[in-house]
């Protein structure tokens, strides 16, 4: 009897090491995430299943071309999930679909998006100024994302953080990389 309540506790005890482990990992460095909807098409699909970083934003800002998780800014009880365009203090003009990046350096770069497979919408001007907590997302499926064009840019404690692996489909299973821009 007594070599069965050691039994006992000792499982007790592995399966509540394991919870804590895994709703430390998951609250503070790893969260799954599932993709809804087609507005991150052909790069991410309706149902992809993702692992989002959310420890590598306690030490560094977002970088533009990062695939990020944040809470919508209208409802912060919803998720959203878009590309970094506009980093704080840029201005971003957009002119017949091409978009063009003035830094705070006062460098202009043209957004080349090689991650983009459809014709972008023409007619789809605007130039905006970004405050110095803010960033500016898109989805890489331009003509179907509900996105920063529509509501405006995201603060920064907004974004919960940034898509690190593809688990889900198996086929397309992997790391993302960050685009560079010239």
């Amino acid at each position: 009897m007594k070599k069965l309540f050691f039994s006992i506790w000792e499982v007790v005890e592995v399966v509540v090491i394991a919870a804590i482990t895994v709703f430390l990992i998951r609250s503070f460095l790893i969260q799954p995430f599932v993709v809804s909807g087609a507005s991150m098409e052909p790069n991410l699909s309706n149902k992809n299943y993702l692992l989002v970083n959310e420890l590598v934003l306690r030490f560094r800002e977002p970088e533009r071309g990062e695939v990020v998780v944040f809470r919508f800014p209208l409802d912060h009880t919803s998720f959203f999930i878009k590309r970094v365009i506009g980093l704080p203090g840029e201005r971003i003009i957009s002119n017949n679909g091409k978009i063009t990046i003035e830094t705070v350096q006062g460098k202009t770069i043209p957004l080349t998006e090689f991650y983009i497979a459809t014709k972008r919408e023409s007619g789809s001007d605007f130039d905006i100024l970004l405050g110095s907590n803010e960033y500016f997302v898109m989805g890489d499926n331009r003509n179907q994302s509900y996105d920063s064009r529509n509501w405006g840019a995201i603060q920064k404690n907004d974004i919960i953080g940034v898509a690190l692996l593809r688990i889900f489909p198996l086929e397309n299973f992997g790391f993302f990389e960050i685009p560079t821009y010239q």
